[in-house]
């Protein structure tokens, strides 16, 4: 048995190691054109912010480890062409200029996502940076130990995440972001409160522009110097962080004949199997079933990322595994303020026809005399019509994440907010009032369902 693995990140690491495990004598060939394979992508801000000084504790498993195993690595390898009819894979190798082909029995793409890059005049310009690579981090941390002034163009998860970083690096960082808001996957309401706590522990050290859109860059051979709105405004940079998202790589797929999905990333069904036989794809480059609503939806995340290849590799060894799909569940951090969410928003139901009902409360998150206690906002969402839960959002200082983490097992339930507020949750002073915040929630919400049916 021929496998050959098309990106070496989290599914397709993923990929490769179960398969080896599954079939010890298959041939696993594993190509990514990166330098480096099995790392955590999701950690690079957190290098860049300075908590760990040495890169190679974002890697998880080096080349060599693999070869042990009869892993059969390939950095600085590009695909770039699949042929189905003769099940081969055209390999080019980086800074050779030179290639071949290479045969498969199954094939598993797992090549991710690349930022989106904005239409920006002289985006070209050195020290513009993203972070998506391991080298990436290496060169931002790099610059920002040396520079004052940075940009960061995006108000999303990693927008803020390095925000944080830039920040901890002692740069006093401009946020700039074209929606009114930042972090858009949140409901309107929750993303303002975003904002307004963040901006409430600036203190100076960052500013975040809303509304507003980065239109040029201007600098020299020496790199990006200013940077200017559409509005007019100039902000001094010594350097800038494009985190403007990212789109799933998909044209060397699409060239070979696999169907795309709505979302536009890869389709597959639950075994992670594409349209053409004996090919599979899993991670950044595939769209996911949405559970709530048997929807499709595109969630670049690293725990998507290693369920997919781990499925894709059973399932290419004949075996018989099933993805079945997402709740869309999130969590990050900026300084003090987590935010998390799981299920649907409004805005999002509302866009599949769905009539909702909602509640929401700031409480603490824990017992009022205790040291260490915080706020936090809890919005908790449900289907006007059947009380059934659909989604939770949660922002604040306090424990933010644990209440998303719990409303996870009640969505996959399908419970209604009425059941919900049966769950035992935990109590003690150090962990949670008397009654947590999330059932004060559940019960408002419950309270409104009943009432907007007696009306």
């Amino acid at each position: 048995m021929k496998i050959v693995i098309l990106g070496g990140v989290a599914a397709g690491a993923k990929a490769a190691a179960k398969a080896k495990r599954l079939l010890p004598d298959a041939e696993i060939n594993l190509y990514t054109d990166d330098t480096h394979v099995s790392y955590s992508a999701c950690g690079l801000p957190y290098f860049i912010e300075g908590n760990f000084e040495d890169f190679r504790m974002l890697l998880v498993r080096l080349p060599e480890e693999f070869e042990k195993d009869g892993i059969h690595i390939h950095l600085k390898h590009r695909a770039a062409k699949i042929l189905p009819a003769s099940k081969q894979v055209l390999i080019e190798i980086m800074g050779e200029n030179r290639a071949f082909l290479t045969d498969y029995d199954k094939l598993i793409i797992a090549i991710g996502a690349c930022p989106i890059i904005p239409k920006i005049k002289n985006v070209e310009l050195k020290n513009v940076f993203t972070v998506r690579k391991v080298e990436d981090g290496i060169a931002i941390k790099e610059k920002a130990e040396n520079s004052e002034k940075a940009v960061i163009i995006g108000g999303g998860y990693i927008g803020i995440e390095m925000l944080e970083a830039l920040v901890k690096q002692n740069v006093h960082t401009t946020l700039i972001e074209y929606a009114p808001t930042i972090m858009q996957n949140f409901d309107d309401d929750m993303s303002e409160l975003i904002l307004k706590q963040l901006r409430e522990i600036s203190s100076d050290r960052f500013e975040i522009l809303t509304s507003e859109m980065a239109t040029e860059f201007s600098g020299d051979n020496n790199g990006v110097k200013l940077v200017r709105t559409g509005s007019g405004k100039e902000i001094e940079a010594d350097f800038v962080v494009i985190c403007a998202g990212v789109k799933p790589n998909i044209e060397i797929a699409k060239d070979a004949g696999i169907i795309l999905g709505e979302t536009g990333a890869i389709k597959v069904n639950e075994k992670m199997e594409t349209n053409i036989k004996d090919i599979y794809a899993c991670g950044d480059c595939v769209e996911e079933n949405l559970l709530i609503t048997n929807t499709k939806i595109w969630m670049p995340l690293g725990t998507n990322a290693n369920k997919e290849g781990r499925t894709a590799a059973v399932n290419a060894c004949g075996g018989n595994d099933r993805f079945a799909g997402v709740l869309g569940s999130a969590v990050t951090r900026c300084f003090s303020l987590s935010m998390s969410m799981t299920g649907l928003t409004e805005k999002k139901a509302c866009s599949l026809g769905i009539e909702t009902i909602s509640a929401t409360v700031t409480k603490n998150d824990k017992v009022g005399y205790m040291p260490d206690v915080n706020n936090i906002t809890l919005k908790l969402i449900a289907e006007k019509n059947t009380g059934k839960l659909l989604g939770c959002q949660a922002i604040g200082s306090g424990d933010a994440d644990k209440r998303v983490n719990a409303v996870t097992s009640a969505l996959l339930a399908g419970l209604t907010a009425e059941e919900f507020l049966q769950n035992d949750l935990t109590y003690a002073p150090p962990f949670s009032p008397t009654i947590d915040p999330l059932l004060n929630a559940a019960q408002i919400l419950a309270e409104k369902i009943y009432s907007s049916k007696e009306l």
